[in-house]
């Protein structure tokens, strides 16, 4: 058991990207929609490239869901609404009138003599109204349409215009009163009325509402059925739009049939090989080509926890409604990998993850297509990610992608431009605003998982930061030694094609620990009193020794990035100190030459191998007297050949070609810095 537990301590990173590979793939296949995969691929317009198809079992030809949208608007036009009518309203306002007519009469300075036929007139006018009813709804005479009246619990069809609103009671009370004689009365039973008469008739929205589910209940969703047996395409037959149909309709009837329990747990495994071969393929990638990404358990956490939120996010809005799946900004994961790693891994691991989207997405081979092709414009143009316009112009260029590969998709499928979804050209340019805040995610994915991108560099670049303030404070002549190694190392990254962002950084910052003891330093001398004369060569070897440990501390302190840190720590690699190293083999004869030599690492990629080169070329420049063409090239090749001889630049990753543009950008920036001149015949 020991022995196990020490094999798994031993490989806990080889285990835990194991564990990442394993839970990702049971992640993937979780997040998937549950239905079998049809295994014919066929769209409209194109021909179909099998073999004569015949019908493999009974179905129902289903219709489309525009055609099933029209059919329930055409009900839901034909429908006619219903009303129902209140009588116990009707019998309040008859018992209000007797009241009211009888404070009327009392009010009159003479009794009338006909007093019981005008009372008779007044009844006469509430039967006018309330012989089908008073509504509150002003704009229903206006329509002249059929209504269901629910009186008595009896179901009668009148039109609107039988009915009545306040209104309509000017009209009603004079037709009533001409017709009796006593139109001397007419403002006094306006004024009564007003008061008493309410609409008793109310639409009911629950009633009209269950007809009509009722009615799209008995609508079918079917157009006719396929036996059995019967030719449904042939081969090289263009795909159009009744096959088209009949093929969707054998598609889901073949999907959701073969869901089944029986079939569950073979297709959960044929999706899950093929999502672990997708994987799989990502893994060997990192192993074989970006070895240092593969180490790094925190890299390849990063980059499969962005596949798998780009696949949530995808199968979540594919569930909610598949016509906006181009909402879903993939792009940003290219973006995302270009800016903390590399163009080539960003393409790769966004190739991977469309295909895994393939088993999801309507339509794939258009969803593949379109994504891949977007992937690619990304990585070919987004460049220097700090620079906002550049992320502008980008996702610009993203979007007209989109569109001219929709419209021409669209043509192929319908052979014209007639029917263009406007809503999808929509989706694509909020498509386009989500990418936009890739800047913000950059940012957290900086804090989260503690990686570094250009923006942040470019921040640190800043000579006004706090620390590089205090070291030109401290250090002048480390700092002015810094920016002079930062521009030689800024213009041989360029050269060689490494980060030129990322070298200037680590140069400003390399040598900061020198704050700690300044004076040590020759560059920090500015009278002829050298600290080290009163100091053994191996406690002067120590202090120059210890700058490298104090730099590593100090910027830990300053939350520095490891990427700068690391140029701290190998930018003299395992150098001798070589002043003190000679001084002190004159007095001894004899040295342990490890307390003369710098702990290391040596430099682990093409961007700390240059800043060593930079770094050592610069501080010894200043011994060089009256420097030529000859002495300068001499010099330079000296400095880098005894580095590469010391075996410096073994675990660099850098090539003799390169070191030798690198050598040829030194001696031009030296020869610019001494301001050498062709020295012409006399």
């Amino acid at each position: 058991m020991s022995t196990f537990l020490d094999n798994l301590y031993k490989n806990q990173s080889t285990v835990y990207k194991y564990f990442i590979y394993i839970l990702s793939t049971v992640l993937i296949v979780f997040f998937f929609p549950k239905g079998g995969k049809f295994k014919y691929e066929f769209q409209k317009g194109k021909p179909w490239q099998y073999d004569n198809y015949y019908a493999p079992v009974d179905f129902s030809i289903k219709k489309s869901d525009d055609d099933i949208e029209k059919e329930k608007a055409a009900i839901k036009n034909r429908q006619i609404p219903y009303y129902s009518y209140d009588k116990e309203i009707a019998k309040g306002v008859y018992g209000a009138y007797a009241s009211e007519f009888k404070r009327l009469i009392d009010g009159l300075s003479e009794v009338p003599a006909n007093k019981d036929k005008l009372y008779d007139v007044g009844e006469n006018i509430l039967n006018v109204l309330y012989e089908k009813g008073v509504s509150n709804d002003a704009a229903i005479k206006s329509t002249s349409n059929s209504i269901n009246l629910i009186r008595n619990n009896e179901e009668i069809r009148i039109n609107s215009n039988q009915l009545f609103t306040k209104e309509d009671l000017d009209s009603v009370i004079n037709v009533v009163l001409k017709r009796n004689n006593v139109s001397n009365l007419e403002k006094e039973y306006q004024r009564l009325l007003f008061e008493i008469v309410e609409p008793n008739v109310f639409q009911d929205r629950e009633l009209s509402k269950k007809v009509l589910e009722d009615a799209y209940s008995k609508l079918s969703y079917t157009r006719g059925t396929v036996d059995q047996g019967k030719l449904i395409i042939a081969k090289g037959e263009v795909v159009e739009s009744e096959n088209y149909k009949i093929l969707s309709s054998l598609k889901s009837e073949y999907e959701s049939e073969l869901w089944t329990s029986n079939n569950y747990y073979f297709i959960l495994f044929g999706y899950s090989v093929l999502v672990a071969l997708v994987l799989m393929m990502l893994l060997l990638f990192l192993k074989k080509y970006r070895k240092d990404i593969y180490k790094n358990n925190t890299k390849v956490t990063f980059i499969f926890f962005n596949i798998l939120i780009m696949v949530f996010v995808t199968t979540l809005v594919v569930k909610y409604n598949e016509a906006y799946v181009f909402v879903v900004p993939l792009c940003i994961l290219p973006l995302i990998l270009k800016t903390f790693f590399d163009a080539r891994l960003g393409l790769f691991v966004h190739v991977l993850a469309v295909l895994i989207l393939g088993f999801v997405v309507p339509n794939s081979f258009e969803y593949v297509f379109l994504q891949i092709i977007t992937g690619i414009v990304t990585i070919l143009t987004v460049s220097e990610l700090y620079k906002r316009a550049n992320l502008f112009i980008s996702v610009g260029q993203i979007i007209l992608i989109y569109i001219v590969a929709y419209f021409a998709f669209h043509i192929i499928h319908e052979g014209n431009l007639d029917n263009v979804q406007w809503l999808v050209f929509g989706l694509f340019l909020l498509n386009g605003m989500i990418t936009l805040f890739v800047q913000p995610l950059i940012y957290i994915y900086e804090k989260v998982f503690g990686l570094v991108s250009d923006v942040s560099l470019l921040e640190l670049s800043d000579t006004n930061s706090r620390l590089l303030k205090e070291l030109s404070n401290k250090a002048p002549g480390t700092f002015h030694h810094s920016l002079q190694v930062a521009n030689l190392a800024e213009a041989a990254a360029n050269e060689i094609g490494a980060n030129a962002m990322l070298v200037r950084v680590g140069a400003l910052y390399h040598d900061i620990g020198k704050m700690n003891n300044p004076t040590y330093f020759t560059e920090n001398q500015i009278t002829n009193v050298n600290p080290h004369d009163e100091l053994a060569p191996i406690d002067s070897a120590k202090i120059i020794i210890d700058h490298v440990i104090g730099g590593i501390e100090l910027a830990r302190k300053n939350n520095l990035p490891d990427r700068i840190i690391d140029f701290i720590r190998v930018h003299h690699g395992t150098t001798l100190v070589y002043y003190f190293y000679k001084k002190q083999l004159e007095i001894d004869g004899e040295v342990n030459e490890k307390d003369f030599r710098y702990p290391g690492p040596t430099p682990f990629s093409k961007e700390t191998a240059i800043l060593m080169m930079a770094d050592s070329i610069e501080a010894a420049s200043k011994s060089l007297k009256n420097p030529t063409f000859l002495i300068i090239d001499e010099f330079v090749n000296k400095i880098i050949s005894g580095q590469m001889n010391a075996n410096q630049f073994l675990n660099a990753n850098i090539t003799f070609k390169e070191i030798e543009a690198i050598k040829k950008v030194m001696k031009q920036k030296l020869t610019n810095i001494y301001h050498l001149r062709v020295e012409y015949p006399e």
